[in-house]
């Protein structure tokens, strides 16, 4: 064949392989490689984030505690800007060149082509003096986010607040979240998080080589809305917990109020409290570095995480466990001197034979210290031990050591000292009865929370068993009908056994210790408390319930300082239970404003101190359990033997902590 075919037919299946190549090239490009058509696609198409509101949250009535305002982010992409005045824009935030240059140069090393937040949260009203200008300074956009308002600025540790996410946040969300985003950082905010929080949308939209919009993508088709989050139904009462408030100002101390038969919490006080709008806004690291310098912790949400000996409250739990037992019978009585075996402890004044429904009104420690070492002994003085065991079994069915799994983070669970503390603090078969009596009248190494006494009450009123409390009622409009929620948790004691108790409980506001606290035509049951304080007054317990048929309210109140139950926790209680049973206050003002304009804060120099030696026990106690391999962590035994081999009464002050 001549050479010049070959030749002819060799270049000619060149062009043609080429060809070949180049086509199937652009066939991968324009059709199955979607990367080139990507990467032209965002010259011209910028997605933008449609930040969705938070959802409010209501109270029982429907009256709005939370709900949301408006703001706007200033954001950058510093590949998009352009040269511009950068004084004039300076002069538009009210920043300066150095601090512009700081942001500038976070956004870069976050990413060339990546949005970035440069200014935060402006008001309405704010960008609305540079909404005009904004379009001057390429590469800049407005982003419009919501913020937390809280019209009555009540109940700020139940509500909880918001705050920008973190490196763990990000990381832990699965791609939910991203830097600039809010999320729940406490109470129900926290709680509730992925019903709160709503669904961020995504409009799509069209830039010219200026940067300026020229209107959505494709008609807004692949665009995705924003969803609002779910509408929060709480249990909460705000009648009551802005009394509550008003009633505890200038008080340290909680108020814990229950729905006995739903276990709903009616009202949730936390004091000193603080204006949950100071956790919103361009001065929120400011105001939350003031909190935390407070030596009172308002950040500490005391109804689940402040722990207090219940001290005579808790007597009638001792007399329901020895009524059950076969060991007393409402007509068991014992004579008071006013003192117990060897002077401790001692009634404030001799009360003579009483039963137990009039020891309960009187609040007989001779009494109550009887019926405890009767528990103690019966099966012999030597057995004390295994006996303990089985008692502490039963007292913690009534919740106490026990966290109640309420629908808020880091609950407390409290403390209930065990066998094995005693034995390592006393010596194995070296303590008796007398040793620990002080867990008779509440006292001693025994804690619990103010929700933990609140919802003993509700045990007592409902005769034998309690619902798990928790706060909120319904997301949306579907009400929460969770099994843990509707289900009785029964204690284990027979329910005829909570008459005579509970007839002495309303002696006490009838013509007992907080007769003065009794309410007209309502019969409250309550039980007094004076919790002791060797470094100053005595903390004001008190927990009740009314009315005594079909209670409609089970609460707990703790003044620290306040001396004694009837002082100033009754009343305060007396003023929740009269304005939730009938909307009003009839009784005479004076009294109320006595209460309500006292002020018993401690002094702050001290108080921290006492913060800083709980957290030093605290170490000591987790070293102590993790010896014992108990959990959770126990407290070293502040009772300690006298020559006269009696028990010295020294309760530690009351603990803080935010978590176990």
């Amino acid at each position: 064949m001549n050479s010049f075919f070959v030749r002819r037919y060799v270049i000619a299946g060149i062009f043609i392989t080429i060809t070949i190549l180049l086509v199937a090239k652009l066939f991968y490009i324009q059709v199955i490689d979607d990367h080139y058509s990507k990467y032209a696609t965002k010259n011209v198409l910028r997605p933008i984030k449609q930040y969705p509101a938070r959802g409010p949250i209501l109270d029982r009535n429907h009256k709005v505690l939370v709900q949301n305002e408006i703001f706007y982010d200033i954001t950058v992409i510093p590949k998009q800007v352009k040269p511009f005045d950068t004084l004039e824009f300076c002069k538009l935030l009210h920043i300066d060149k150095t601090e512009f240059d700081t942001r500038f140069s976070k956004a870069v090393r976050y990413g060339l082509n990546q949005s970035s937040i440069f200014e935060k949260q402006l008001s309405a009203q704010a960008y609305a003096s540079i909404q005009e200008r904004l379009s001057e300074f390429q590469g800049f956009f407005a982003t419009p986010r919501y913020l937390r308002t809280y019209p009555d600025s009540v109940a700020a540790q139940f509500l909880g607040y918001i705050s920008e996410v973190n490196d763990r946040d990000i990381k832990n969300s699965g791609g939910h979240y991203q830097p600039g985003d809010y999320i729940g950082a406490t109470g129900v905010e926290k709680a509730y998080e992925d019903v709160l929080r709503g669904t961020v949308g995504v409009k799509n939209v069209i830039v010219n080589s200026h940067n300026e919009q020229m209107g959505s993508y494709e008609n807004g088709v692949y665009d995705t809305a924003a969803r609002s989050g779910e509408r929060l139904i709480s249990s909460l009462d705000i009648r009551i917990q802005k009394l509550g408030e008003q009633l505890m100002q200038n008080k340290v101390g909680s108020i814990v109020a229950i729905e006995p038969s739903t276990g709903e919490i009616l009202a949730f006080v936390s004091s000193p409290t603080y204006d949950p709008n100071l956790m919103v806004g361009r001065e929120r690291g400011n105001n939350v570095a003031k909190m935390y310098k407070n030596p009172y912790d308002p950040l500490l949400i005391r109804p689940i995480q402040a722990y207090y000996p219940p001290g005579s409250s808790f007597k009638p739990l001792n007399a329901l466990i020895a009524l059950q037992s076969g060991l007393i019978t409402p007509q068991t009585s014992y004579y008071c001197t006013g003192a117990y075996k060897g002077g401790l402890p001692h009634c404030d004044e001799p009360h003579g034979q009483s039963d137990l429904s009039r020891a309960i009104a009187v609040s007989c420690n001779t009494y109550f210290s009887s019926v405890f070492e009767k528990l103690m002994n019966v099966n012999g003085p030597r057995n004390i031990d295994t006996t303990f065991v089985e008692w502490r079994k039963k007292v913690s069915k009534f919740s106490f050591g026990e966290r109640l799994g309420i629908d808020l983070p880091n609950e407390g669970k409290g403390f209930m000292p065990t066998a094995a503390l005693y034995n390592k603090t006393f010596g194995v078969n070296h303590w008796r009865s007398n040793s620990i009596l002080s867990l008779a009248i509440g006292q001693g190494e025994l804690e619990a929370t103010p929700l933990q006494m609140a919802n003993i009450e509700c045990t007592i009123a409902n005769h034998g068993f309690y619902y798990r409390p928790h706060l909120i009622k319904a997301i949306g409009d579907k009400k929460i009908t969770k099994d843990e929620y509707t289900q009785r948790n029964y204690v284990g004691i027979d329910g005829q056994y909570f008459e005579p108790v509970i007839d002495g409980m309303q002696q006490v506001v009838e013509n007992g210790t907080a007769r003065s606290s009794k309410i007209p035509g309502i019969i409250m049951c309550g039980k007094t408390g004076t919790a002791q304080n060797p470094h100053g007054k005595n903390h004001s317990i008190f927990v009740a319930f009314a009315p005594r048929e079909n209670p409609k309210i089970a609460i707990a109140v703790i003044v620290e300082n306040g001396g004694q139950g009837a002082w100033y926790a009754a009343p305060i209680a007396s003023y929740i239970v009269e304005k939730y049973l009938t909307d009003t206050i009839r009784r005479p003002m004076d009294e109320f404003n006595r209460i309500k304009d006292a002020d018993l804060m401690p002094d702050p120099t001290y108080y921290y101190s006492q913060i800083k030696k709980a957290a030093a026990r605290d170490s000591i106690r987790k070293a102590r359990a993790d010896s014992l391999r108990k959990k959770p962590a126990v407290k070293s035994v502040s009772n300690k033997k006298n020559n006269n081999n009696k028990i010295a009464y020294s309760p530690s002050p009351v603990k803080r902590r935010y978590n176990e």
